[in-house]
């Protein structure tokens, strides 16, 4: 870098994914005017496959294209929906820097605007996440959950009667698109525990790049930073590669005017049955900096409440 002064940066090729990344170098800009930032676009595999359901392509079928220009050299840094990321990255990469959380919620669209507590019987709600489909399920066992693929503007015309009469979406992708006028419905992390996470954006690099590192140091969000490392630990936990419905959503609790170290990080989590039938849910404080500490003591709490039994099936089958 020192010598042209130029980083490249690779993402996908969709409209949200590019406007995440100029959300990013929009940051990084302003903190580092001398630098020149070139963006790379990459067809992952996810993207290449736009009609295959998610749940059988396995982990990383939107980053993986991504990380291997990365460890190739081809790219400097690269941008990402944190979700997308497996829990454990290839050797020699690392998250260099998460940005301020966007609003993590699901949100509901549907054609009659209603809630769902007031959707026809056997309405056609769009999802192709495990994790949606269960906890739609549960709360809505009379609609009938469509699979649905595409980027957010293409499901969300699907979810306008093409092939459906709705659709859960993240918000995050929404309001980053300007698209909130199709919002029906925020539903709450409480009974729609998010992915681990959702809303953030990361940005990937290789770990033997102290004046790459310098740069991200700058966009760095720390309780955005503290709450995902809780996230993905709960993920891991479970098996990091295991497909049973699973969501963690953590934040940050802070009283007015308290010390740093008296902050407290709360951790949702949830897991569930395919077809929404077996439902396990807690919520659990902990001290801010031992995320890791209290994924594991949210897991334990799921698995006395049940859980276990759905992750060794899970297990058993190769999930």
């Amino acid at each position: 870098m020192a010598a042209s002064n130029v980083v490249r940066v690779g993402t996908r090729g969709s409209s949200l994914a590019r406007r995440q990344t100029g959300q990013v170098l929009e940051l990084l800009r302003a903190w580092h005017p001398e630098v020149d930032f070139a963006v790379s676009i990459v067809r992952t595999h996810g993207d290449a496959n736009a009609t295959v359901p998610l749940a059988g392509m396995g982990l990383g079928v939107f980053v993986n294209e991504i990380e291997q220009q990365l460890l190739s050299g081809q790219l400097d840094l690269a941008v990402h929906s944190l979700k997308d990321l497996p829990t454990r990255l290839p050797e020699g990469l690392t998250i260099g820097a998460v940005l301020e959380r966007e609003d993590p919620r699901d949100v509901q669209v549907n054609r009659w605007k209603c809630p769902l507590s007031r959707l026809p019987l056997e309405a056609r709600i769009g999802t192709s996440s495990p994790r949606r489909v269960s906890q739609l399920k549960h709360e809505c066992p009379q609609v009938e959950v469509v699979p649905i693929r595409g980027n957010v503007e293409t499901r969300l015309s699907k979810a306008q009667g093409s092939e459906c009469d709705g659709a859960i979406l993240a918000a995050a992708g929404l309001i980053r698109l300007g698209l909130t006028q199709h919002i029906t419905e925020y539903l709450p992390p409480q009974r729609f525990v998010p992915p681990p996470g959702q809303g953030v954006l990361a940005v990937e690099m290789r770990d033997n790049e102290p004046h790459l590192a310098d740069l991200l140091r700058s966009i760095e969000h720390t309780p955005t930073r503290q709450a995902i490392v809780a996230e993905r630990a709960f993920l891991e936990a479970l098996g990091g590669g295991c497909q049973v419905p699973v969501g963690a959503y953590a934040y940050v609790e802070a009283e007015p005017e308290a010390e740093p170290e008296a902050e407290a990080l709360s951790l949702i989590v949830f897991i569930g049955s395919p077809d929404g039938k077996k439902v396990f849910r807690d919520t659990l404080p902990g001290p801010i900096d031992r995320p890791v500490e209290l994924a594991a003591a949210a897991y334990q709490a799921l698995v006395r409440q049940g859980a276990g039994e759905l992750l060794e099936t899970a297990r058993n089958a190769g999930l």
